[in-house]
């Protein structure tokens, strides 16, 4: 779970144009007119999640039961396949970590990222068994490393081993959705996991995971809302997201403030152990900000990391596929706070 840009367009994604028929333009399309209750009760907004991700805050936070549009939610293993779904309009918006939106821009998928969070690193980990002979991130060349592919972990990874002076190509990574990287790391045929909360404390806990390094001066802690283009560019779908969004920005003010109950929740929701996600919840969760330049500048970073590490061939504007649209609602969702 849980775990850009600077260019000429940004005045776009900021600036609201105005059109001769009063909508407004955004890189991702022109934005619709907000459609009323009526027309908003027959929307289906088709949403993806993660394991303990959006559902499982909203119920929590008692904000899911009143939607004015219905929700079908479908379940992924990670950030890079929800995006697939999305570009493809499978489904129309998703919550990802920090780096599977830069994947989708290489791939230049139809997708756009709009909002934000910002939350606590230290559940990004590195993490090898508790007996293992390696004491420090420099010990890892050579060794073999599961990652999800395209995952905020695989950013993790790359971030990690170049403090460490070493490259992704100094290891060999496996790359492994959570569930079959979790097998592998038990039945040590990797030596180290690459992962986040809730598995970081799953792993600690019931795999006596050791932390070899945490995203602590690294990992920039950004998660996303990214909505495929084509739901963007339907009144109705458009109309129910900005509700979503505002929705989730309260949930997540929600939990920072009851992490016990949060704790709980996502426990049932998950089949997790309540004390695993006691322990994730009290690492600190996601908090809304705003879409802002300096979050355009951090991804954009990252992505030039990637290129530079030869992951992606040339170079993704990641300013492309963001779109500000809803920052002024969301705004007022935070109380008015950056």
């Amino acid at each position: 779970m849980s775990k850009p840009r600077r260019n000429l367009l940004i005045g776009a994604f900021a600036a609201v144009l105005l059109t001769a028929c009063g909508t407004a333009a955004t890189t991702s399309g022109t934005v619709p007119a907000a459609v009323g209750a009526e027309d908003l009760a027959k929307v289906t907004l088709k949403v993806g999640d993660q394991k303990g991700g959006s559902k499982s805050l909203l119920t929590a936070a008692n904000l899911l039961a009143d939607t004015p549009y219905k929700i079908e939610w479908a379940t992924f293993t990670s950030g890079p396949p929800l995006l697939e779904a999305a570009s493809a309009g499978a489904i129309d918006i998703g919550g990802v970590g920090n780096t599977p939106p830069i994947f989708a821009a290489a791939a230049n998928a139809k997708i756009a990222a709009v909002s934000v969070a910002k939350g606590n690193v230290t559940g990004d980990a590195f993490l090898v068994p508790g007996d293992s002979p390696l004491k420090d991130v420099a010990d890892l060349k050579g060794r073999k490393v599961a990652v999800a592919k395209g995952s905020s972990a695989h950013g993790q990874v790359l971030l990690t081993l170049r403090k460490a002076g070493l490259s992704t190509k100094d290891v060999t990574l496996t790359f492994l959705q959570p569930s079959d990287a979790y097998a592998a790391f038990t039945q040590k045929q990797v030596d180290a996991w690459a992962v986040w909360d809730p598995y970081t404390a799953q792993a600690e806990q019931e795999a006596g995971a050791r932390v070899l390094a945490t995203g602590e001066g690294t990992a920039n802690g950004y998660t996303f809302q990214v909505a495929g283009t084509a739901a963007l560019s339907d009144a109705g779908k458009n109309s129910a997201i900005k509700d979503l969004l505002i929705r989730l920005a309260k949930a997540q003010q929600w939990a920072d403030g009851h992490r016990e109950e949060w704790a709980r929740t996502w426990a049932g929701e998950t089949g997790l152990k309540v004390e695993v996600a006691r322990a994730a919840v009290e690492r600190g969760g996601d908090l809304p900000v705003s879409l802002d330049d300096a979050v355009v500048k951090s991804e954009q970073d990252l992505a030039d990391a990637f290129s530079e590490d030869k992951t992606l061939p040339g170079r993704v504007d990641f300013a492309k596929f963001t779109d500000r649209r809803f920052q002024e609602d969301l705004k007022a969702a935070r109380g008015g706070n950056s």
